[in-house]
């Protein structure tokens, strides 16, 4: 009969937070599998280390390659599958062999991490259970003190690799947001933060919850200081007051009309008016519509609350800001 397979979620890095059915499945395990660098320990096994026996057999899972170049026919990728298929194949003996096999995962198994690999080379031919853990994303949060996402907000999970571009114009359409796997990508995260109108907002977590652990504005942060194990966050917007107007300022809302689709149907007032404008407002889709500009904070919704959208617009133009609100076709 063959072994069982648990994916077991550990927690952001404090051991005390692991959940009880994670210390469950590590104690019903045969093997102990987790993934590790080439120079450097495990950071999901120094987590579960009180947990761990020494009868347990243990399967040190390490990359290939993090951020090296390898010269493999297929590139990194290549070098990546491959060794997944290796691992997973190391596993499957275990399994077939009738022993219960548990692979450490470092916050949640299914949520950026590499246990889906194993998961899905091996979860349709073994009982397979995963067990889910308290994320970066939670933890961070907790350690700030702050919400994280309210009501009917919209929080946004972004990858420092995506591409600057992608990085700025999501940042501005989001309400909430979390910026992972920063280290090598946080000059880039800064610049999209700063490109965004964000950048005031963001608050900067590191090994949250881990030996370490720091806290800080993200404007102050020096990027030589910044490991992996560290997020970017835009908390929940719900109770923050709009940025202060200069003085003397004078609010103004402009509603503009898009035309029937796409950027080559604006006419020049609309475009000025987009360009001048301190803040959008509008229905989500047709916000997607105009080009990012730096410095420009986008607040989207559904189509379906025109009057409190209306209210919000007049708000912000009271304090000083000048608002575009957008609608789609002719207003």
């Amino acid at each position: 009969m063959s072994g069982k397979l648990y994916g077991v979620g550990l927690g952001p890095g404090d051991p005390s937070l692991m959940t009880v059915r994670a210390v469950e499945a590590i104690a019903e395990a045969d093997v102990i599998a987790y993934h590790s660098a080439r120079h450097g320990r495990s950071i999901a096994r120094s987590i579960a280390e009180r947990h761990l026996r020494a009868d347990h057999v243990e399967e040190r899972l390490v990359y290939p390659l993090t951020v090296e170049t390898t010269d493999h026919p297929g590139g990194y990728q290549g070098a990546m599958d491959d060794f997944y298929a290796e691992a997973s194949a190391r596993l499957a003996a275990h399994l077939d062999a009738g022993r219960t096999v548990a692979v450490l995962a470092e916050g949640d198994p299914l949520f950026y991490g590499s246990y889906m690999h194993m998961h899905k080379r091996l979860a349709d031919r073994y009982d397979t259970e995963v067990i889910p853990g308290v994320t970066s994303v939670s933890a961070a949060a907790a350690r700030l003190g702050t919400p994280l996402v309210e009501g009917e907000e919209v929080l946004t999970i972004l990858p420092g690799t995506l591409p600057e571009e992608e990085l700025t114009a999501r940042l501005a359409s989001t309400d909430s947001a979390v910026v992972m796997k920063l280290g090598r990508t946080f000059t880039k995260v800064r610049r999209a933060l700063e490109g965004s109108g964000r950048l005031a907002e963001a608050r900067y977590v590191e090994r949250a919850t881990m030996a370490g652990e720091r806290l800080a504005e993200l404007a102050d942060v020096e990027a030589e200081s910044v490991p992996y194990f560290s997020v970017a966050v835009l908390p929940s917007q719900v109770d923050a007051e709009p940025p202060m107007p200069a003085p003397g300022a004078v609010g103004e809302v402009v509603v503009v009309g898009t035309g029937p689709a796409g950027p080559l149907w604006l006419t020049p007032e609309t475009r000025g008016a987009l360009a001048a404008a301190d803040d959008l407002v509008g229905y989500t889709t047709y916000l997607d519509r105009v080009p990012v500009r730096a410095g420009q904070r986008r607040h989207g919704s559904d189509n379906k609350v025109e009057a409190e959208r209306a209210e919000f617009a007049l708000g912000l133009a009271r304090r000083g800001r000048r608002v575009a609100v957008v609608s789609g076709g002719d207003p």
